[in-house]
């Protein structure tokens, strides 16, 4: 199995050019005594930096809680805390890593639906106060283990088209649940402070953030007509990507904001997040492995590379992009014949032979 490739952080305040990022990664690999170069990741804070200045400008109304599950490289995770970021923790371990910054337990929200009681306990001991439910189970564990938690009902929406990883068979209360549920923490005296939904991770539009943000409204109206205090957060999820296409996105989740909580944004009453991942841990990310033999037979020219899926290219596992490009093959390290690329699965995805 080809371990994880090491990290080399680029701290220029400001991102680097491509050509830059290229002359970074020959001279690290000039300036290795070895006679082969182990892959590794650049990681740009600068870049890093620049997204964050990117989502303030486009969305300053909602407060970002970085996705720790999308990538939760050390270094990566500390320049986030000092942007100011809050954090989508998943489960114990992440928490522990969160908090181990220095990062507030305010500044975290515990964004999983179906948590083991131990987590539960431990968010309850660390002053974790902010989590999500989509079942009559799990309000019955925060009854028991942290009454006092402040809660979000998570409820599923339709998800974007061209998603890559959707939640909606997974998570989320069903339309005809939302009332019960939310009768159920009322009578557990459990505090029900917001919603939350996913559209689904690397939406290609964000067309249906109109009808989840309808169905979120539609959910605090439900929970005032029962007389439950009224509701002030509204976690709008992720999906978001990084590029040209942010803009649109962001421009969509304004106009469904001002359409269904108006009044909200006018007096600031509502707190609005979301749990953006990829959006920030995509791009100032940069992967360079070594070519360790090629072949050709016919128009088809192969190459072997020192990393794969059982390295630092899991997430290509499960991508099935078909492009029609000129024929090429990469092959992983490992003895055997489970995975390879071809330029179908490859087109997305920035590759400079230097």
């Amino acid at each position: 199995m080809v371990g994880e490739a090491k990290l080399i952080e680029n701290r220029v305040e400001k991102p680097v050019s491509t050509d830059g990022l290229f002359r970074f990664i020959k001279s690290v690999i000039s300036d290795e005594q070895q006679e082969e170069t182990g892959p590794f990741y650049v990681l740009d804070l600068g870049a890093t930096r620049s997204l964050v200045e990117t989502w303030f400008h486009n969305l300053p109304m909602v407060q970002p809680f970085y996705a720790v599950k999308s990538n939760p490289n050390p270094a990566f995770l500390k320049e986030m805390a000092a942007l100011g970021t809050g954090f989508d923790c998943a489960s114990l371990p992440e928490i522990e890593t969160i908090l181990s910054l220095g990062v507030s337990p305010d500044r975290i929200v515990f964004a999983n639906t179906c948590k083991p009681e131990s987590h539960i306990k431990y968010a309850t001991k660390v002053g974790v106060n902010l989590a999500t439910f989509d079942s009559n189970c799990e309000l019955e564990k925060i009854k028991k283990w942290h009454p006092k938690c402040e809660l979000l009902i998570r409820i599923k929406v339709p998800e974007a088209s061209g998603s890559a990883f959707m939640f909606g068979s997974k998570f989320g209360a069903l339309p005809e649940e939302i009332v019960p549920l939310l009768k159920a923490a009322q009578e557990a005296k459990l505090q029900v402070v917001g919603v939350s939904f996913h559209i689904g991770t690397g939406a290609i539009n964000f067309h249906s953030i109109q009808g989840a943000i309808e169905a979120a409204k539609t959910t605090f109206d439900f929970a005032a007509q029962l007389g439950l205090p009224k509701m002030h957060i509204l976690d709008i999820g992720g999906g978001f990507t990084s590029g040209p296409k942010f803009t649109d996105a962001a421009s969509a989740v304004k106009v469904a904001l001002q359409k269904y909580f108006p009044g909200e944004l006018a007096d600031s009453s509502l707190k609005i997040i979301a749990e953006p991942g990829y959006f920030f841990s995509n791009s100032p990310f940069t992967l360079a492995t070594s070519i360790v033999g090629k072949r050709e037979r016919g128009d088809v020219k192969e190459y072997w590379i020192n990393d794969g899926v059982w390295g630092s290219m899991n997430i290509l596992k499960d991508e099935h992009d078909e492009v029609i490009c000129t024929p090429l093959t990469i092959k992983n390290p490992t003895c055997e014949g489970l995975k390879t690329w071809n330029s179908t699965v490859l087109d997305q995805h920035v590759i400079q032979i230097i």
